[in-house]
């Protein structure tokens, strides 16, 4: 096991060594973690002062004065977050990752970005938009009264989403603020409350490759890009009649939690000159020291990057102290799937969310040889005449004099010949540049529709995109027909059909090809992701500023537009736990954690296991403990709680020391002289790594937030382990009551091929049903 007293100090310089360099002269921007501030959340100026002059005074000694740390130092953390950013040589972060009093030292890094009817798909309404019998909606007052904070891109104040109609006072416990600008008014009001930006980091990227950004971009909350608006009225949207997609998917847009208030902060910046757009850690930290002072009950970032250690991870850091003041963080999975241990976001302490599709399709069809007709998915804007069939060419056979016929089949920019292309339909295969860069690159060379098609990764994986020009999107199988016709037939002809919406399909949901997957690489004995949840074609509200572009997009400024992604699937989580929070608000944020998972759905609308995008069937590697159900999660019987304390024991398990934890948690915490393992942590999964010869037994500790009553554990063992637990009943007879149990996995003969097997615990009353995934690597 690693000493991390060591450890942290060694990779520290690893990181140094190996990091990317982002400035000349050898400067980069680092990140100084010193711990948690004694001060609590309402801090007096002089202390304010305080904790930034003991900063100062730390990298003082290291730069040789106070003068020059002041002019190193550009952010510092005085609220709930002790530590700062700084412009620093690696000599010199090396130097002060050796300080007694420094956690960690780590470099900026940049991480990147990762609904009309998914409520109605998940049971909350129905198909009118009214609340179902027993819906969570009016159980919670729509969430009434929660604040979620969403750190992302920013917000567009204008959005009908963000309508305070029918709002009362701002709730006392918001001590936030809502920044303002000369050139650029962000207004808030009694439904967006707060707006505030962050962007010292990205700045010091910036100013360090000398790049140039217009200053009206970076001084403002105000989403210029439309991600931020996207994701937070996904979570606490109002009520938006007549919410559509050049009038695909016509209903009413709304959040999870509709009457809830809603802050924005902004962390995430785009691209200009050779500087790369992103969200950098020294933002991220500062925006999670701002919300925790600010008073929000929920926390949804769309955000990630690679997975690194938990304490050179700003996510990470900033969502463990906000879950000490009972602050549900819910975060992304990631974008990099399907390839397996590619999920980010994965400490315990936050709810890691996956992607899945809903039951509804914009549907368009390729029409073409002898009656032939291949169902594709499609929000193009345009539509060819009325059956009339136009030349069909492969990318392939399209390419330009000096280009790859690999290079042009995938419709990259330059790699086309305009006169094989034109009055053409083009076919494309996915991969490399987006999906509507495609379409953009086709019309620029004369097609007149696209016809997009999977490669193999991506399977049956379909997004809904709004094309510049008339075009659907295929599967790979389909697309493997395709290209069949083409190669077969001299003249090929086609007809791409308008847009249709279509509810109701089946299966649904499967898993999202791009979903990142567990396990995790950073603690495997943690299963990773927690949940899946819509996260395909999701309708929501977008920016009202100009994109750069020639397309119609650009042009019509729509009000609201589908989005796929991780990005999408964290914010109907967030919106969920808003509802919770709600309806319990004395909860902690591990009991609503566990609420959700023990309550999620396995099974899709067929009554059959949730599939991935090649139907296969999905595993909690994928899904975690399957697809929310926010109904189910309001009445989960019993909860697996988690405190402060035993996340720090989690820590010692994995070979922290007792003085390093004092300086992380700002109290004494002793490590148990009992051995302990790191599965031991009272997750509502369960996850072991490495189950070789000898049995392994870890233990448990559920809560009673229900009826007195009975509880019996049902398991179904994973293939090739025999699964014991004790008690097998547990009794309750009051809420708050607990009981623990043990759990015994043992091998049960040998494998050839080491691989995960999956299982699962279940207790129930006759009432609920508690479930738990079993996931195990055999050896």
């Amino acid at each position: 096991m690693k000493r991390w007293d060591f450890f942290l100090k060694i990779v520290v310089i690893l990181a140094f060594k190996y990091k990317s360099s982002l400035y000349p002269l050898g400067l980069d921007s680092y990140i100084v973690y010193l711990g948690t501030h004694s001060h609590g959340l309402n801090p007096t100026s002089v202390e304010l002062e305080a904790a930034t002059n003991s900063q100062y005074n730390l990298l003082g000694t290291v730069l040789g004065s106070n003068e020059r740390a002041q002019e190193a130092l550009f952010y510092s953390y005085t609220r709930e977050i002790n530590g700062f950013a700084a412009v620093l040589e690696e000599e010199e972060a090396s130097q002060i990752a050796k300080d007694p009093s420094v956690v960690s030292v780590f470099p900026n890094r940049k991480l990147k970005l990762h609904t009309t009817h998914s409520w109605e798909f998940m049971g909350l309404e129905d198909q009118n938009g009214v609340p179902r019998h027993g819906s969570i909606w009016k159980k919670a007052k729509f969430g009434e009264n929660t604040i979620i904070g969403n750190l992302d891109t920013g917000v567009w104040p204008e959005s009908p989403s963000f309508s305070d109609e029918g709002f009362g006072p701002i709730p006392s416990k918001w001590r936030g603020t809502c920044q303002l600008d000369t050139k650029d008014k962000v207004r808030c009001n009694r439904k967006l409350i707060g707006a505030r930006y962050f962007n010292k980091g990205f700045l010091e990227s910036a100013r360090l490759n000398n790049a140039t950004i217009p200053p009206e971009i970076l001084v403002s909350p105000r989403d210029q890009e439309g991600h931020g608006s996207h994701t937070l009225s996904t979570a606490g949207g109002s009520y938006v009649p007549g919410a559509n997609v050049f009038g695909h998917g016509n209903g009413t847009a709304k959040g999870g939690s509709p009457k809830a208030r809603v802050a924005a902060y902004k962390v995430c910046w785009p691209s200009f000159g050779n500087t790369d757009g992103g969200c950098t850690n020294a933002d991220i930290m500062a925006a999670f020291d701002a919300a925790i002072s600010d008073g929000v009950d929920v926390l949804s970032l769309s955000v990630g990057g690679d997975s690194v250690e938990f304490f050179e991870d700003g996510i990470a850091i900033g969502s463990f102290h906000a879950a000490k003041h009972g602050i549900v963080v819910v975060c992304s999975a990631g974008n990099s799937g399907p390839s397996q241990g590619s999920v980010t976001n994965v400490a315990p302490w936050i709810l890691t969310v996956g992607a899945s599709t809903i039951d509804r399709e914009f549907t368009s069809y390729l029409s073409f040889g002898k009656g032939k007709h291949l169902k594709g998915k499609s929000l193009s804007s345009r539509s060819l005449p009325y059956k009339k069939f136009y030349p069909v060419i492969s990318g392939a056979n399209a390419n330009a004099a000096t280009s790859l016929p690999e290079d042009s089949l995938l419709c990259l920019n330059g790699t086309l010949d305009p006169k094989k292309v034109k009055g053409k339909i083009l076919v494309c295969l996915r991969g490399q540049n987006g999906r509507t860069e495609k379409a953009v690159v086709a019309a620029l060379a004369g097609a007149v529709g696209m016809v997009l098609v999977n490669d193999e990764q991506s399977g049956d994986d379909l997004m809904a995109d709004p094309y510049q020009l008339p075009a659907t999107h295929l599967t790979y199988t389909d697309g493997k027909r395709v290209f069949e016709y083409l190669n077969s037939t001299k003249n090929p002809f086609g007809h791409v059909t308008p847009v249709k919406t279509v509810e109701g399909t089946k299966p649904a949901p499967f898993m999202a090809s791009f979903s990142s997957r567990g396990p995790s690489s950073i603690e495997p004995s943690i299963l990773k992701p927690d949940i899946t949840a819509p996260g395909v074609d999701i309708i929501a509200a977008y920016t009202g500023a100009p994109l750069l572009t020639d397309s119609d997009i650009g042009k019509r400024r729509p009000l609201y537009i589908t989005e796929s992604g991780t990005s999408m699937s964290c914010p109907h989580v967030s919106g969920i736990v808003g509802l919770l929070k709600t309806l319990y608000p004395s909860w902690s944020p591990a009991a609503i954690k566990s609420a959700i998972l023990t309550t999620a759905r396995r099974r899709d609308n067929k009554r059959e296991s949730i599939l991935d995008s090649t139907k296969v069937s999905a595993t909690p590697l994928d899904y975690g403990a399957g697809h929310v159900d926010p109904n189910r999660a309001a009445n989960p019987g019993l909860v697996y709680d988690v405190t402060t304390d035993d996340y720090l024991n989690f820590l010692c398990a994995r070979g922290y020391n007792a003085s390093l934890l004092k300086i992380f948690s700002d109290k004494p915490h002793k490590c148990s002289n009992t051995s302990s393992i790191i599965a031991d942590l009272n997750y509502p999964t369960i996850a072991v790594p490495d189950l070789q010869d000898k049995p392994i037994t870890i233990s448990r500790k559920v809560k009673n937030v229900g009826t007195p009553g009975t509880y019996v554990a049902y398991v179904r063992a994973p293939a090739r382990v025999s699964v014991s637990v004790q008690p097998s009943r547990l009794k309750f007879k009051s809420i708050g009551e607990e009981k623990e149990f043990k759990v015994t996995l043992k091998a049960d003969g040998k494998v050839q091929n080491p691989d995960y097997v999956f299982g699962e615990l279940k207790w129930s009353d006759g009432k609920h049903t508690v479930r738990s995934p079993i996931a195990v690597m055999r050896h």
